[in-house]
Protein backbone atom coordinates (compact mmCIF):
# COMPACT_ATOMS: atom_id res chain seq x y z
CA UNK A 1 0.00 0.00 0.00
CA UNK A 2 1.37 3.46 -0.71
CA UNK A 3 1.15 6.65 1.19
CA UNK A 4 -1.10 8.40 -1.57
CA UNK A 5 -3.58 5.34 -1.14
CA UNK A 6 -3.13 5.38 2.89
CA UNK A 7 -3.43 9.53 2.40
CA UNK A 8 -7.19 9.36 0.40
CA UNK A 9 -8.43 6.64 3.19
CA UNK A 10 -7.57 8.66 5.86
CA UNK A 11 -9.25 11.89 4.50
CA UNK A 12 -12.07 9.70 3.43
CA UNK A 13 -12.04 8.74 7.35
CA UNK A 14 -11.74 12.32 8.68
CA UNK A 15 -14.88 12.79 6.40
CA UNK A 16 -16.47 10.25 7.80
CA UNK A 17 -16.12 11.98 11.53
CA UNK A 18 -17.79 15.21 10.16
CA UNK A 19 -20.45 16.11 13.03
CA UNK A 20 -18.34 14.34 15.60
CA UNK A 21 -18.36 16.92 18.33
CA UNK A 22 -15.22 18.45 19.88
CA UNK A 23 -13.25 17.31 23.03
CA UNK A 24 -9.72 18.82 23.94
CA UNK A 25 -7.12 15.19 24.30
CA UNK A 26 -10.18 13.66 22.27
CA UNK A 27 -8.80 10.69 20.18
CA UNK A 28 -12.56 8.70 19.30
CA UNK A 29 -15.05 10.14 17.23
CA UNK A 30 -17.46 8.73 20.15
CA UNK A 31 -16.43 10.37 22.52
CA UNK A 32 -15.20 13.54 20.66
CA UNK A 33 -11.87 14.73 18.95
CA UNK A 34 -9.72 17.86 18.85
CA UNK A 35 -7.31 18.43 16.02
CA UNK A 36 -4.22 15.85 16.79
CA UNK A 37 -7.00 13.43 17.56
CA UNK A 38 -8.54 13.69 14.53
CA UNK A 39 -5.41 13.11 12.64
CA UNK A 40 -4.62 10.33 15.00
CA UNK A 41 -8.34 8.30 14.40
CA UNK A 42 -8.57 9.22 10.34
CA UNK A 43 -4.82 7.38 9.75
CA UNK A 44 -6.08 4.68 12.43
CA UNK A 45 -8.57 4.02 9.94
CA UNK A 46 -6.70 3.80 6.86
CA UNK A 47 -4.50 1.49 9.32
CA UNK A 48 -1.32 3.35 10.34
CA UNK A 49 -1.42 3.99 14.00
CA UNK A 50 0.46 7.40 14.99
CA UNK A 51 2.17 8.47 17.62
CA UNK A 52 0.43 11.00 19.79
CA UNK A 53 1.22 13.76 22.29
CA UNK A 54 -0.74 13.44 25.45
CA UNK A 55 -1.57 16.51 27.78
CA UNK A 56 -0.65 19.47 25.50
CA UNK A 57 -2.28 22.59 26.28
CA UNK A 58 -4.54 24.16 23.79
CA UNK A 59 -2.26 27.11 23.60
CA UNK A 60 1.45 28.16 24.05
CA UNK A 61 3.09 25.57 22.13
CA UNK A 62 6.41 26.40 20.31
CA UNK A 63 6.26 25.35 16.65
CA UNK A 64 9.30 23.18 17.46
CA UNK A 65 7.65 21.01 19.52
CA UNK A 66 4.26 20.73 17.38
CA UNK A 67 6.88 19.95 13.91
CA UNK A 68 8.54 17.75 15.89
CA UNK A 69 5.49 15.43 17.29
CA UNK A 70 4.77 15.47 13.58
CA UNK A 71 8.14 13.87 12.67
CA UNK A 72 7.71 11.33 15.16
CA UNK A 73 4.67 10.37 14.26
CA UNK A 74 6.50 9.97 10.58
CA UNK A 75 5.34 12.75 8.90
CA UNK A 76 7.61 14.83 6.52
CA UNK A 77 7.13 18.67 5.19
CA UNK A 78 5.91 18.33 1.87
CA UNK A 79 6.57 20.79 -0.63
CA UNK A 80 5.22 19.03 -3.93
CA UNK A 81 1.46 19.27 -5.14
CA UNK A 82 -1.42 18.86 -2.50
CA UNK A 83 -2.43 15.00 -1.69
CA UNK A 84 -5.64 13.73 0.02
CA UNK A 85 -4.65 13.45 3.35
CA UNK A 86 -1.83 15.83 4.01
CA UNK A 87 -1.76 17.12 6.92
CA UNK A 88 -2.04 21.33 7.10
CA UNK A 89 -0.31 23.32 10.43
CA UNK A 90 -1.39 25.99 10.48
CA UNK A 91 -0.54 29.01 13.52
CA UNK A 92 -3.19 30.76 15.16
CA UNK A 93 -3.08 33.78 17.79
CA UNK A 94 -1.65 32.88 21.03
CA UNK A 95 1.10 30.14 20.34
CA UNK A 96 -2.40 27.94 19.42
CA UNK A 97 -1.63 25.92 16.68
CA UNK A 98 -4.23 23.59 14.44
CA UNK A 99 -4.05 20.32 12.42
CA UNK A 100 -6.40 19.73 9.25
CA UNK A 101 -6.84 17.02 6.80
CA UNK A 102 -6.26 18.08 3.24
CA UNK A 103 -8.07 16.95 0.04
CA UNK A 104 -8.07 19.32 -3.44
CA UNK A 105 -9.96 22.13 -2.44
CA UNK A 106 -11.46 20.68 1.12
CA UNK A 107 -10.18 20.47 4.43
CA UNK A 108 -11.62 18.48 7.48
CA UNK A 109 -10.65 20.08 10.96
CA UNK A 110 -12.28 19.61 14.62
CA UNK A 111 -13.24 23.23 14.81
CA UNK A 112 -13.09 24.22 18.67
CA UNK A 113 -15.50 27.34 18.12
CA UNK A 114 -18.33 25.24 16.30
CA UNK A 115 -17.50 22.24 18.94
CA UNK A 116 -17.42 19.57 16.35
CA UNK A 117 -15.27 18.25 13.20
CA UNK A 118 -16.36 20.05 10.20
CA UNK A 119 -15.41 19.63 6.38
CA UNK A 120 -14.79 22.96 4.26
CA UNK A 121 -13.58 24.52 1.30
CA UNK A 122 -9.64 25.24 1.95
CA UNK A 123 -9.40 29.43 2.06
CA UNK A 124 -6.11 31.14 2.42
CA UNK A 125 -4.54 30.25 5.89
CA UNK A 126 -5.45 26.70 5.07
CA UNK A 127 -3.66 27.18 1.48
CA UNK A 128 -0.75 28.75 3.21
CA UNK A 129 -0.42 26.64 5.84
CA UNK A 130 3.15 24.33 6.18
CA UNK A 131 1.96 21.01 5.02
CA UNK A 132 3.14 17.37 6.59
CA UNK A 133 2.86 13.77 4.26
CA UNK A 134 2.83 10.66 6.28
CA UNK A 135 5.87 8.32 4.90
CA UNK A 136 6.23 4.68 5.63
Amino acid sequence: MDEADTGARAFAAARAMVGARFRAQGRSAAHGLDCVGLVAAAYAVAGRSLEVPEGYPLRGWRGERIVAGLERAGFVAAADPLRMGDVALIALAAGQFHLGLLAPGRVVHAHAGLRRVVEAPLDARWLEAARWRLVS
